[in-house]
Protein backbone atom coordinates (compact mmCIF):
# COMPACT_ATOMS: atom_id res chain seq x y z
CA UNK A 1 0.00 0.00 0.00
CA UNK A 2 0.97 3.75 -0.60
CA UNK A 3 0.23 7.01 0.70
CA UNK A 4 -0.95 8.80 -2.13
CA UNK A 5 -0.95 13.04 -1.45
CA UNK A 6 -4.22 14.15 -3.86
CA UNK A 7 -4.32 17.66 -5.50
CA UNK A 8 -7.40 17.83 -7.95
CA UNK A 9 -8.00 21.54 -9.84
CA UNK A 10 -11.35 22.37 -8.92
CA UNK A 11 -13.50 24.85 -10.39
CA UNK A 12 -17.27 25.66 -10.85
CA UNK A 13 -19.96 28.20 -10.82
CA UNK A 14 -20.42 29.13 -7.66
CA UNK A 15 -16.18 29.25 -6.78
CA UNK A 16 -14.84 32.65 -6.77
CA UNK A 17 -11.38 31.32 -8.73
CA UNK A 18 -10.43 28.06 -9.08
CA UNK A 19 -8.34 25.91 -6.53
CA UNK A 20 -6.97 22.88 -5.16
CA UNK A 21 -8.68 20.74 -3.12
CA UNK A 22 -6.31 18.35 -1.29
CA UNK A 23 -6.80 14.53 -0.12
CA UNK A 24 -5.36 11.92 1.07
CA UNK A 25 -5.52 7.93 -0.09
CA UNK A 26 -4.18 4.68 0.33
CA UNK A 27 -4.42 2.41 -2.33
CA UNK A 28 -2.00 -0.61 -3.82
CA UNK A 29 0.76 1.56 -5.93
CA UNK A 30 -0.71 -0.41 -9.29
CA UNK A 31 -3.84 1.61 -8.42
CA UNK A 32 -4.68 3.71 -11.57
CA UNK A 33 -5.22 7.25 -10.97
CA UNK A 34 -8.82 6.86 -12.20
CA UNK A 35 -9.89 4.76 -9.84
CA UNK A 36 -8.10 6.78 -7.29
CA UNK A 37 -10.62 9.61 -8.30
CA UNK A 38 -13.46 7.65 -8.06
CA UNK A 39 -12.55 6.63 -4.76
CA UNK A 40 -12.55 9.84 -4.07
CA UNK A 41 -16.20 10.85 -5.66
CA UNK A 42 -17.55 7.83 -4.12
CA UNK A 43 -16.47 8.20 -0.58
CA UNK A 44 -15.12 11.59 0.26
CA UNK A 45 -16.36 14.14 -2.22
CA UNK A 46 -19.53 13.48 -4.49
CA UNK A 47 -19.44 17.26 -6.09
CA UNK A 48 -15.72 15.98 -8.37
CA UNK A 49 -16.90 15.94 -11.70
CA UNK A 50 -14.51 14.31 -14.41
CA UNK A 51 -15.37 12.39 -17.66
CA UNK A 52 -14.35 8.60 -18.15
CA UNK A 53 -15.91 5.51 -19.60
CA UNK A 54 -14.49 2.34 -20.54
CA UNK A 55 -11.75 2.04 -18.21
CA UNK A 56 -9.43 0.59 -21.20
CA UNK A 57 -7.47 2.88 -22.36
CA UNK A 58 -10.04 2.64 -25.29
CA UNK A 59 -12.01 5.35 -25.45
CA UNK A 60 -10.30 8.34 -24.31
CA UNK A 61 -12.70 9.56 -22.32
CA UNK A 62 -10.35 10.43 -19.05
CA UNK A 63 -7.94 12.12 -20.22
CA UNK A 64 -6.48 15.04 -17.76
CA UNK A 65 -3.18 16.40 -16.92
CA UNK A 66 -1.39 14.05 -14.07
CA UNK A 67 1.75 16.22 -12.37
CA UNK A 68 1.49 18.19 -15.53
CA UNK A 69 2.03 15.59 -18.71
CA UNK A 70 -1.37 14.88 -20.53
CA UNK A 71 -2.50 11.08 -20.00
CA UNK A 72 -4.84 8.45 -19.62
CA UNK A 73 -5.86 8.37 -16.35
CA UNK A 74 -7.08 4.39 -16.33
CA UNK A 75 -3.51 3.61 -17.57
CA UNK A 76 -1.65 5.60 -15.25
CA UNK A 77 -0.33 4.14 -11.85
CA UNK A 78 -0.08 5.85 -9.03
CA UNK A 79 2.72 4.31 -7.73
CA UNK A 80 5.16 5.73 -9.62
CA UNK A 81 4.17 9.43 -10.01
CA UNK A 82 4.48 9.41 -5.86
CA UNK A 83 7.64 7.92 -6.14
CA UNK A 84 9.03 10.82 -8.36
CA UNK A 85 6.90 13.38 -7.04
CA UNK A 86 6.03 12.86 -3.88
CA UNK A 87 2.17 13.66 -4.65
CA UNK A 88 0.08 13.95 -7.56
CA UNK A 89 -1.38 16.82 -8.55
CA UNK A 90 -4.68 16.51 -11.53
CA UNK A 91 -5.30 18.88 -13.86
CA UNK A 92 -8.19 19.48 -16.87
CA UNK A 93 -6.93 19.22 -20.26
CA UNK A 94 -5.03 22.12 -21.75
CA UNK A 95 -5.43 24.50 -24.44
CA UNK A 96 -9.64 24.06 -24.27
CA UNK A 97 -12.01 25.83 -21.73
CA UNK A 98 -13.25 24.15 -18.32
CA UNK A 99 -16.35 23.66 -17.44
CA UNK A 100 -16.23 22.10 -14.30
CA UNK A 101 -13.64 20.85 -12.26
CA UNK A 102 -11.66 18.05 -14.51
CA UNK A 103 -14.36 18.79 -17.46
CA UNK A 104 -13.48 20.60 -20.28
CA UNK A 105 -15.24 21.55 -23.48
CA UNK A 106 -13.73 19.98 -26.06
CA UNK A 107 -15.55 22.11 -29.22
CA UNK A 108 -12.66 23.60 -29.99
CA UNK A 109 -10.49 20.32 -30.60
CA UNK A 110 -13.36 18.64 -32.35
CA UNK A 111 -13.81 21.42 -34.99
CA UNK A 112 -10.25 21.48 -35.69
CA UNK A 113 -10.95 17.54 -36.72
CA UNK A 114 -13.78 18.12 -38.56
CA UNK A 115 -12.12 20.95 -40.39
CA UNK A 116 -10.15 18.34 -42.11
CA UNK A 117 -12.65 16.19 -43.56
CA UNK A 118 -12.05 13.05 -41.96
CA UNK A 119 -13.56 11.08 -44.34
CA UNK A 120 -13.33 9.61 -48.13
CA UNK A 121 -13.63 12.26 -50.38
CA UNK A 122 -15.20 10.39 -53.94
CA UNK A 123 -12.68 10.21 -56.83
CA UNK A 124 -14.54 10.35 -59.53
CA UNK A 125 -11.37 8.78 -62.14
CA UNK A 126 -11.94 5.60 -59.44
CA UNK A 127 -15.32 5.45 -58.25
CA UNK A 128 -15.49 2.98 -55.43
CA UNK A 129 -17.19 -0.51 -56.97
CA UNK A 130 -21.07 -0.36 -55.57
CA UNK A 131 -21.70 -3.26 -53.48
CA UNK A 132 -18.50 -4.77 -52.97
CA UNK A 133 -15.01 -4.46 -51.02
CA UNK A 134 -12.07 -1.92 -52.16
CA UNK A 135 -9.14 -3.76 -51.74
CA UNK A 136 -5.46 -2.25 -51.06
CA UNK A 137 -2.13 -3.86 -51.29
CA UNK A 138 -0.58 -4.68 -47.72
CA UNK A 139 2.22 -1.59 -48.68
CA UNK A 140 -0.55 0.85 -49.10
CA UNK A 141 -2.58 0.14 -46.11
CA UNK A 142 1.67 0.47 -44.52
CA UNK A 143 1.19 3.99 -45.62
CA UNK A 144 -1.78 4.69 -43.32
CA UNK A 145 1.39 3.78 -40.25
CA UNK A 146 0.21 4.20 -36.88
CA UNK A 147 -2.89 6.73 -37.36
CA UNK A 148 -5.62 3.97 -37.06
CA UNK A 149 -4.82 3.64 -33.56
CA UNK A 150 -5.83 7.13 -32.58
CA UNK A 151 -8.82 7.16 -30.18
CA UNK A 152 -9.40 10.86 -30.27
CA UNK A 153 -8.34 11.61 -26.31
CA UNK A 154 -6.78 14.86 -26.94
CA UNK A 155 -3.68 14.36 -24.86
CA UNK A 156 -2.12 15.21 -27.76
CA UNK A 157 -3.68 18.71 -28.51
CA UNK A 158 -3.92 19.56 -24.75
CA UNK A 159 0.17 18.84 -25.16
CA UNK A 160 0.82 21.25 -27.74
CA UNK A 161 2.31 24.82 -27.44
CA UNK A 162 1.58 25.67 -31.17
CA UNK A 163 -2.41 25.66 -30.61
CA UNK A 164 -1.67 27.85 -27.19
CA UNK A 165 0.23 30.32 -28.85
CA UNK A 166 -1.93 30.10 -32.65
CA UNK A 167 -5.69 29.10 -32.18
CA UNK A 168 -5.49 28.88 -36.49
CA UNK A 169 -3.06 25.75 -35.69
CA UNK A 170 -5.24 22.33 -36.23
CA UNK A 171 -3.44 20.54 -33.47
CA UNK A 172 -1.61 17.33 -34.38
CA UNK A 173 -5.04 14.97 -34.02
CA UNK A 174 -6.15 16.89 -37.46
CA UNK A 175 -3.14 16.80 -39.23
CA UNK A 176 -2.45 12.97 -38.38
CA UNK A 177 -5.93 12.27 -39.29
CA UNK A 178 -5.88 13.90 -42.29
CA UNK A 179 -2.88 12.38 -43.21
CA UNK A 180 -4.64 9.12 -42.97
CA UNK A 181 -6.62 10.17 -45.63
CA UNK A 182 -4.21 12.15 -48.15
CA UNK A 183 -2.37 8.42 -48.25
CA UNK A 184 -5.33 6.23 -48.80
CA UNK A 185 -5.37 5.03 -52.42
CA UNK A 186 -9.70 4.86 -52.10
CA UNK A 187 -9.80 8.92 -51.61
CA UNK A 188 -9.66 11.59 -54.08
CA UNK A 189 -9.29 14.73 -52.51
CA UNK A 190 -5.06 14.40 -52.26
CA UNK A 191 -4.27 17.48 -53.52
CA UNK A 192 -7.26 19.40 -52.30
CA UNK A 193 -6.34 18.47 -48.58
CA UNK A 194 -2.67 19.55 -49.08
CA UNK A 195 -4.01 22.65 -50.27
CA UNK A 196 -6.66 23.65 -47.18
CA UNK A 197 -3.60 22.82 -44.49
CA UNK A 198 -0.45 24.27 -46.66
CA UNK A 199 -1.62 27.66 -46.20
CA UNK A 200 -3.48 27.53 -42.59
CA UNK A 201 -0.99 26.47 -40.28
CA UNK A 202 0.97 23.41 -41.90
CA UNK A 203 4.12 25.34 -40.60
CA UNK A 204 2.94 26.35 -37.57
CA UNK A 205 4.44 22.89 -35.79
CA UNK A 206 6.96 23.67 -33.34
CA UNK A 207 8.21 20.19 -33.62
CA UNK A 208 8.69 19.86 -30.25
CA UNK A 209 7.16 16.46 -29.80
CA UNK A 210 5.86 16.85 -27.17
CA UNK A 211 2.35 15.24 -28.95
CA UNK A 212 3.99 11.98 -29.30
CA UNK A 213 5.30 12.15 -25.71
CA UNK A 214 1.57 12.64 -24.90
CA UNK A 215 0.21 10.12 -27.16
CA UNK A 216 -0.79 6.75 -25.02
CA UNK A 217 -1.35 5.08 -28.65
CA UNK A 218 2.35 5.77 -30.11
CA UNK A 219 0.53 7.90 -33.59
CA UNK A 220 3.48 9.63 -33.71
CA UNK A 221 1.46 12.81 -34.95
CA UNK A 222 4.65 14.98 -35.56
CA UNK A 223 6.00 12.27 -37.92
CA UNK A 224 3.11 12.66 -39.46
CA UNK A 225 2.92 15.83 -39.82
CA UNK A 226 6.70 15.84 -41.32
CA UNK A 227 5.16 14.08 -43.92
CA UNK A 228 2.56 16.01 -44.69
CA UNK A 229 4.71 19.02 -44.98
CA UNK A 230 6.98 17.44 -47.48
CA UNK A 231 4.17 15.63 -49.61
CA UNK A 232 2.53 19.17 -49.80
CA UNK A 233 6.16 20.76 -51.07
CA UNK A 234 6.21 17.55 -53.28
CA UNK A 235 2.81 18.58 -55.13
CA UNK A 236 2.21 22.05 -54.34
CA UNK A 237 5.57 23.43 -54.10
CA UNK A 238 7.01 26.77 -52.15
CA UNK A 239 3.39 28.92 -51.71
CA UNK A 240 4.08 30.54 -48.17
CA UNK A 241 6.71 31.61 -45.83
CA UNK A 242 6.74 28.10 -44.04
CA UNK A 243 7.50 25.81 -46.93
CA UNK A 244 10.01 28.09 -48.56
CA UNK A 245 11.89 28.85 -45.39
CA UNK A 246 12.21 24.60 -45.62
CA UNK A 247 13.13 24.49 -49.02
CA UNK A 248 15.52 27.04 -49.10
CA UNK A 249 16.90 25.92 -45.85
CA UNK A 250 18.27 22.93 -47.14
CA UNK A 251 19.74 24.84 -49.91
CA UNK A 252 20.96 27.22 -48.01
CA UNK A 253 23.33 24.62 -46.15
CA UNK A 254 24.33 22.23 -48.50
CA UNK A 255 25.97 25.26 -50.62
CA UNK A 256 28.41 25.88 -47.98
CA UNK A 257 27.83 24.35 -44.91
CA UNK A 258 26.85 26.81 -42.65
CA UNK A 259 23.71 29.08 -42.92
CA UNK A 260 23.88 32.53 -44.74
CA UNK A 261 20.87 33.83 -42.29
CA UNK A 262 20.63 37.15 -44.81
CA UNK A 263 19.91 34.93 -48.19
CA UNK A 264 17.71 32.96 -46.08
CA UNK A 265 15.61 35.73 -45.33
CA UNK A 266 15.08 37.08 -48.60
CA UNK A 267 14.61 33.66 -50.21
CA UNK A 268 11.93 33.25 -47.33
CA UNK A 269 10.27 36.70 -47.31
CA UNK A 270 11.73 38.31 -50.24
CA UNK A 271 12.94 41.77 -50.57
CA UNK A 272 10.04 43.69 -48.63
CA UNK A 273 9.61 41.18 -46.06
CA UNK A 274 13.13 40.52 -45.19
CA UNK A 275 13.73 44.86 -45.21
CA UNK A 276 10.77 44.59 -42.72
CA UNK A 277 13.00 42.30 -40.36
CA UNK A 278 16.06 45.34 -40.95
CA UNK A 279 15.34 46.17 -37.11
CA UNK A 280 15.77 42.56 -36.09
CA UNK A 281 19.24 42.05 -38.26
CA UNK A 282 20.71 45.50 -36.62
CA UNK A 283 20.44 44.18 -32.95
CA UNK A 284 21.72 40.67 -34.13
CA UNK A 285 24.62 42.40 -35.17
CA UNK A 286 25.21 44.94 -32.48
CA UNK A 287 25.28 41.58 -30.19
CA UNK A 288 28.17 40.24 -32.59
CA UNK A 289 26.12 38.32 -34.77
CA UNK A 290 28.01 38.08 -38.35
CA UNK A 291 25.09 37.86 -40.87
CA UNK A 292 27.79 38.28 -43.86
CA UNK A 293 27.99 34.63 -45.87
CA UNK A 294 30.82 31.99 -44.90
CA UNK A 295 33.07 30.92 -46.77
CA UNK A 296 32.28 27.14 -47.50
CA UNK A 297 33.00 24.85 -44.72
CA UNK A 298 35.56 21.83 -44.71
CA UNK A 299 34.38 18.46 -45.77
CA UNK A 300 30.99 20.36 -47.75
CA UNK A 301 30.86 16.91 -49.74
CA UNK A 302 29.75 15.32 -46.60
CA UNK A 303 27.02 17.33 -45.63
CA UNK A 304 25.47 17.46 -49.29
CA UNK A 305 25.52 13.76 -48.73
CA UNK A 306 23.49 13.38 -45.80
CA UNK A 307 21.16 16.18 -47.62
CA UNK A 308 21.04 13.65 -50.41
CA UNK A 309 19.86 10.87 -48.52
CA UNK A 310 17.42 12.48 -46.31
CA UNK A 311 16.10 14.45 -49.69
CA UNK A 312 14.24 11.16 -49.82
CA UNK A 313 13.16 9.28 -47.30
CA UNK A 314 12.99 5.71 -47.18
CA UNK A 315 9.79 5.56 -45.25
CA UNK A 316 8.37 8.20 -48.36
CA UNK A 317 9.93 6.07 -50.85
CA UNK A 318 6.21 5.49 -52.87
CA UNK A 319 5.44 9.28 -52.84
CA UNK A 320 8.81 9.59 -55.62
CA UNK A 321 6.34 10.26 -58.35
CA UNK A 322 5.92 13.91 -60.87
CA UNK A 323 3.87 16.53 -59.77
CA UNK A 324 0.70 15.93 -60.02
CA UNK A 325 0.67 12.16 -60.29
CA UNK A 326 -1.33 9.82 -58.77
CA UNK A 327 0.75 9.68 -55.71
CA UNK A 328 -0.45 7.23 -53.83
CA UNK A 329 -0.28 4.38 -56.99
CA UNK A 330 -2.70 2.22 -58.21
CA UNK A 331 -5.63 0.37 -56.37
CA UNK A 332 -5.08 -3.03 -56.68
CA UNK A 333 -7.59 -4.35 -59.44
CA UNK A 334 -10.63 -5.62 -58.39
CA UNK A 335 -11.26 -9.74 -58.38
CA UNK A 336 -13.79 -11.10 -60.88
CA UNK A 337 -16.97 -11.74 -59.58
CA UNK A 338 -18.05 -15.21 -58.55
CA UNK A 339 -20.42 -16.69 -61.12
CA UNK A 340 -22.31 -19.71 -60.98
CA UNK A 341 -21.95 -22.10 -63.55
CA UNK A 342 -24.37 -24.80 -63.91
CA UNK A 343 -23.27 -28.45 -64.68
CA UNK A 344 -23.52 -29.35 -68.07
CA UNK A 345 -26.09 -31.85 -69.06
CA UNK A 346 -25.60 -35.08 -69.18
CA UNK A 347 -24.84 -36.97 -72.61
CA UNK A 348 -27.65 -39.06 -73.95
CA UNK A 349 -26.20 -41.71 -74.57
CA UNK A 350 -24.29 -41.85 -71.35
CA UNK A 351 -21.18 -42.43 -70.39
CA UNK A 352 -18.71 -43.50 -73.49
Amino acid sequence: MVEVPLEIYRKSPQDAAPHYDRFQIEVEEHTPVLTVLLKVRDEIDPTLSLRYSCRQAICGSCAMRINGKSRLACRTPVGPEVRLRGRIRIDPMGNQPVLRDLVVDQKPFWDRYYAVKPYLIPDPAHPLPEGRESPMSPEQVEQFRETPRCISCASCYSACPAIASDPSFLGPMALAKLYRFAVDPRDGGYTQRLQAVQNQGLWLCLRCNLCVEACPKDVRPAERIVDLKWMANQELGAREPGSRHAIRFASNLTEGGLLNERRLAVDTLGLGGSLRQLPKAIAMMRKGRSLRRHPPIQGLNEVQAIYQALDRPEDLAHRERQKGADVKGPRPPLPPKATTQSAPPPSKGGSP
